[in-house]
């Protein structure tokens, strides 16, 4: 009996991928909507808005590798695209036949999404965009929704 309660505790325990999922899209949507974090780190004509924690650890013309720990984010920005554009969504969604989660959206003359991706059982591939900017890193499916919110607001203040 007590084996059989401590495997319920711990798979009640695990987060959901679908429940973490529905919650980052949320997470993901209100960061969309508001105002955008004054950027504060250029990286050539690229301006952008980096949380405490954060640093760049290289960066190209195109690309700015991001590290916060353990982790390390991918921003990339297509300078040729507006904040309205669905080009970055297009050739990030083509590049898997079948996304876990995916979700659009729009408001004031901008296109943004989130797109999931699992990895491994507890390991994701979190792809946010606006416009021309996108961001992607790999996360736990327990920080999902924290991890694509800080993600959507870098993403949602580069300014080119």
């Amino acid at each position: 009996m007590f084996i059989l309660f401590i495997f319920i505790l711990s798979a009640c325990s695990h987060a959901s991928f679908k429940s973490e999922s529905k919650t980052a899209e949320k997470s993901v949507k209100g960061a969309f909507e508001e105002k955008a974090k004054k950027p504060n780190k250029k990286s050539g004509n690229i301006e952008f808005y980096v949380p405490f924690g954060y640093e760049i650890k290289d960066k190209t013309p195109n690309n700015i590798i991001l590290k916060n720990g353990s982790k390390t984010y991918i921003l990339f920005v297509n300078p040729k695209e507006d904040s309205s554009s669905e080009v970055v969504y297009q050739a990030t969604i083509d590049q898997y036949k079948n996304w876990d989660a995916k979700e659009k959206f729009t408001g004031d003359e901008r296109f943004g999404f989130l797109a999931i991706k699992q990895a491994e059982k507890n390991l994701n591939e979190v792809t946010v965009g606006v416009g021309g900017a996108k961001m992607t890193t790999q996360v736990k499916t327990s920080s999902m929704a924290e991890e694509a919110e800080t993600m959507m607001q870098i993403v949602r203040s580069v300014q080119y």
